[in-house]
This record gives structure tokens, sequence and C-alpha cells, in this order.
């Protein structure tokens, strides 16, 4: 399979038409429709399904998009880092992390290396650990930041000396408003709203002290914004980090900390062995001198 026609597949699947994407990649209509035919006969699957309208993709054309989209980007990372190789002054920087205020460091690391090398750019996607750590397991990503315990045994990793602050978020108006802080008791009757990972292990899971199928989890999020819409339109309380939605001035919202206090630490996290770009060396070492680390990182790594 032809890395150009897998390009050729995701014009397809974004224009969700032959005629849009062939003049997207300026090709013809009968040379876009046989390279994909010829696609769909070597994977022996069918990959489109054809309407009069548009065109949709069957299951397993969803899954080639996810992996087409996956190769396509790596291929083109690589791509960029080869041909910067000889220039420490620019190139981009790749890092996936969780939702959290820690990003506001990253955003004064950035902003101090762009001073002195203006062509690094910086890539930051937000999601969860499972979305994070695929990606950069599959080399998408050079770093992540990770919250909570991780197992480190395929990472190198600095430790990020702050930590994010479990509470909920809810309504002004809601009974709990009026409280200074949050017991796990109050929650066991109210209609949450949880990370898509929710609650089912780690700190949180053990600080509810209540099995999950006991509580009312009315829904779950993925980005916390979006918690936030469903907390303002009344329907539950959203268990998050602090200092992620702004609850100051005229915002219907408040945040109120969790009682006993829940902390969570993270650390910033590259594989192992892995060559990283001189771009992401440079923030690497701007890293170590704003935290005050060792040169080395082998003393970080768990063995």
């Amino acid at each position: 399979m032809e890395l150009r026609v897998l390009q050729y597949f995701l014009a397809v699947a974004r224009e969700q038409s032959i005629s849009g994407a062939a003049e997207s990649l300026h090709l013809s209509q009968p040379t876009l429709s046989r390279q994909l035919k010829d696609m769909e006969e070597e994977l022996g699957k069918q990959l489109l399904i054809r309407g009069t309208r548009k065109i949709t993709l069957t299951e397993e054309g969803m899954l080639l998009r996810k992996r087409a989209q996956e190769i396509v980007d790596l291929v083109q990372k690589t791509e960029n880092e080869i041909s910067l190789s000889d220039d420490i002054a620019a190139g981009d920087i790749y890092i996936g992390s969780g939702e959290t205020d820690a990003i506001r460091l990253i955003a004064r690391l950035a902003q101090k290396l762009q001073a002195d090398y203006p062509q690094i750019r910086f890539h930051i996607v937000s999601g969860d650990s499972m979305d994070i750590t695929e990606r950069l397991d599959k080399g998408l990503f050079d770093f992540a930041i990770l919250l909570g315990d991780t197992d480190m045994a395929k990472y190198d990793f600095l430790r990020i000396p702050v930590c994010d602050v479990w509470g909920v978020l809810m309504r002004k108006d809601s009974p709990l408003a009026r409280k200074e802080a949050v017991s796990a008791q109050d929650l066991w009757d109210k209609p949450l709203i949880v990370s898509r990972q929710g609650i089912k292990r780690g700190p949180l899971s053990n600080w509810m002290k209540r099995e999950t199928s006991k509580l009312n989890i009315v829904a779950t999020y993925n980005l916390v914004y979006n918690a936030s819409l469903m907390v303002d339109e009344g329907m539950g309380y959203a268990l998050t980090l602090d200092k992620l939605i702004n609850t100051t001035g005229d915002s219907n919202l408040c945040f109120r900390p969790l009682y006993p206090k829940l902390e969570i630490g993270m650390n910033l996290v590259w594989k192992k062995y892995q060559i990283l770009p001189k771009a992401s060396n440079k923030f690497l070492d701007c890293l170590r001198r704003e935290l005050g680390a060792a040169p080395r990182i082998s003393e970080y790594s768990t063995q």
C-alpha cells in the first residue's frame, strides 16, 4: 500500500466525494476511483459506501482513516525533522497533555525558547492519558505531560514540581456552592459528570469511598470545557481539576475543592532510547534549567 494512495483515501474521506477529492488532488475522477478500487481489492475489504449525494466510510474504512492519518502525520513529521537536522534553530515540537494549568509552564518556556529561536514551533494536543500515551508510543508526539501515577518502564521523564487540585465544578446556585469544600458523602446522591476515564481507578476512586456502580454518573467528558457546558445547563456536578475553567466575573459556575484535599502530580515523559529532534532537545535543556534538574536524565528514569 503506497503512501500516495493513503493520501488519496484521506482526501475522499475528508471531502466525502470523489469529485471534490479529485479536484483538491488535481487528479481526474476516473484515475482516483481506480486507485481507490485497487486499494479495496488489495485489502479485500470495502472501505467506501458510494451514495448518491456523498461517500461514507465502512467500519473498515473508519479504521483505515485513523491509521492512515497517523501514518501520513508520522511521515510528514519525520521528513520535517530530517530536512531540519542541520539547523538547531528551527523545527516542530509536539506535546500531548491532559488538561492542566501546568501548560502555563510550557507556554513560558516556549516563549523563552522562541525569543532565541523564532523558527521553533510548538504543537499542543489535549486529550486523556489513553489518547496521549497511544500517540506518544507511535512517535506522533515528542513529549507528553501525564497526570497522576504512570508506569514509567518505557519512558524517560522529568517530574514537574507542581500539583493540580481535584474539586467540583458546579453552578453558583447549587446547594453545594454554599460549602467551602466538598466531601465524598456530599456527592454520593448527586448527578455526577466525570472524565471519560472516570473514577474507576487511582486516588479519586479511593477518595470517593464508594463503588462506581453505586454513584449517579449521568455523563462523561473528554475535555473539561464540554463538561462546563453540561454543568451550566444544570445536568450535574463535574469532577475536575482547578484553574481549568474561569469561574470569575459573570460566570454562572464556581469551583469547590474536595475535602480531604486531593492533589495530582505530573511528569513530562518521552520514549526511552528515542533520538529527539534538535528542537526538542533545546526545549528539554530549557526545561531542565527551569526546574534546576541535572543534565543527565538517567537518574529520573525507572530502572
